[in-house]
């Protein structure tokens, strides 16, 4: 497994897969790991393959570009809900 971290294009898969998967469950949580591997392939295929530095700049470039998206695109109208009434008010 760990000679697998250090290939660059394992991580553009990954990038892909998580890619795919946010095209299957639409959230901007998996993009920003698509993102993040991405950016960790293209670190490895300039030459660092410390396997626990490439776990840090995965999670590191992962939380970046959730961030990013998050300000750029925002939460959406709908995502959040305030309810006034309780299911379980005995108001009749």
């Amino acid at each position: 497994m760990t000679a697998l971290m250090t290939v660059w294009w394992a991580w553009v898969c990954a990038g892909v897969v998580f890619a795919i998967i946010e095209v299957v469950v639409p959230a901007f949580i998996f993009l920003g790991f698509a993102i993040g591997a991405v950016l960790t392939g293209i670190v490895v295929l300039l030459g660092l393959t410390s396997v626990p530095w490439l776990l840090l700049m995965f999670a590191l470039f992962s939380l970046a570009a959730y961030i990013a998206l998050r300000l750029a695109f925002g939460a959406r109208k709908g995502e959040r809900r305030t309810f006034r009434d309780d299911i379980n008010d005995n108001r009749r």
